[in-house]
């Protein structure tokens, strides 16, 4: 049997129809097939690439730390340098009361930590989260989702959970003393890149100061360099309880934080002792990994290039198809009439060798998020390609 058939046979399938894309090898922004394909990737593996497929400081962070140590105990025992360095690196970025930083393996289950965390810091056991917000899939990130149709296949889920619609004033008047905390994607991702604004933020931030709400963003797509800052909430002037972040924080690598203050961490240290275990989190390869990463969005001044280069994606992708683009930065959303046009607009550039995406909530919308590290000629390039499968399609 060849790889794609034992991957047909042996590899759990979360649909009846994967893309059966074969890579050989990733570099930059690029993946090469078995048979000399060569495609684009505008989606950075679901926002994950934030610096390029193996970037070569990611790699030598990588090979450093194999040569010293890969999983020692679990999270939270040993001093360990990559950790705590990237704690510290990660704690930088940050205004200064979110100096705290637990790491684990993967955005949803920051999420999960953020909700623990929450409703142990509180004493409380409502939370609230929004219509069309995508968290994650274990049971407690799937509880605070907004879209029932992945979630009701699944029920019982966590009690307690009500939801509000982004960007709406009226319904802040949900949350109330008896909440624990509000869950909300910065940026709407799954829903197809909804941004509210500033003085939504700064209400919201209000109403949980005067309720004694903990305010939980989500920045597992929109952290780390993607809208054009660091942290997509330095647009609203607001400051979190507690951030959630994933995705682009590992380089390439699987790892994510959830990153509150030193008070608010401390309840899991007591009543009971142990109040969040994870045995992977934060290992050694990936925090090197992650420190790096946080490096090269540094020095290679990536993020002040973010809102340039999606300026001209939305220069270029101008055709009679496109109903609308919506975005933060590079994170984006190009509109069309249906699912059905806009399927056989994918389908045909990844013939063509640009790899698009559509959104869980919002199907008649391609998306676009490729690295950080795409170029001028190479944006005009996938552009060129895009146009080209609207026409053919």
């Amino acid at each position: 049997m060849n790889n794609r058939q034992l991957f047909l046979a042996h590899l759990a399938q979360t649909t009846d129809f994967p893309l059966m894309i074969e890579v050989e090898k990733a570099e930059g922004i690029y993946l090469f097939g078995l048979n000399g394909e060569k495609y684009i990737d505008l989606i950075s593996g679901i926002g994950v690439s934030n610096v390029g497929h193996r970037h070569p400081k990611v790699l030598s962070a990588i090979q450093s730390q194999l040569d010293k140590y890969l999983h020692l105990m679990v999270y939270g025992e040993y001093v360990q340098t990559p950790q705590t360095l990237l704690a510290k690196a990660l704690s930088d970025t940050l205004p200064s009361q979110l100096d705290n930083v637990y790491l684990v393996n993967s955005g949803s289950e920051a999420v999960e930590g953020a909700l623990k965390l929450a409703k142990r810091y509180t004493n409380r056991r409502e939370i609230l989260s929004c219509v069309n917000a995508y968290h994650g899939s274990s049971h407690g990130s799937l509880s605070v989702g907004g879209n029932e149709i992945f979630k009701r296949a699944y029920r019982p889920l966590l009690p307690g959970i009500s939801h509000i619609f982004y960007g709406s004033y009226s319904d802040l008047e949900k949350i109330t003393d008896q909440t624990a905390a509000i869950i909300i994607e910065t940026i709407q991702g799954e829903a197809g890149i909804r941004v509210a604004c500033r003085e939504y933020f700064q209400a919201l931030r209000k109403k949980c100061n005067e309720t004694g709400t903990l305010l939980i963003l989500d920045e597992i797509q929109a952290g780390f360099g993607r809208t054009g800052k660091m942290w997509a909430f330095e647009h609203f002037d607001i400051v979190p309880d507690i951030l959630v972040c994933a995705k682009g924080m590992g380089g390439g690598m699987p790892i994510g934080a959830f990153i509150a203050n030193r008070e608010v961490m401390g309840v899991f240290k007591n009543n009971p002792l142990l109040g969040h275990i994870t045995t992977f989190g934060g290992h050694p390869v990936s925090a090197a990994a992650s420190l790096a990463t946080i490096q090269i969005l540094q020095e290679e001044n990536l993020i002040d290039q973010v809102e340039s280069k999606a300026n001209l994606f939305k220069s270029l992708l101008v055709h009679p198809k496109i109903k609308a683009i919506r975005n933060k930065g590079l994170m984006m959303a190009v509109e069309f009439e249906s699912f059905e046009i806009l399927k056989k607009i994918i389908d045909r550039a990844i013939e063509l060798g640009v790899i698009t995406d559509w959104f869980l909530f919002c199907d008649d919308s391609m998306r676009i998020a490729p690295p950080l590290i795409i170029t001028e000629e190479e944006i005009r390039e996938a552009c060129a390609v895009i146009l080209q499968a609207i026409e053919e399609s």
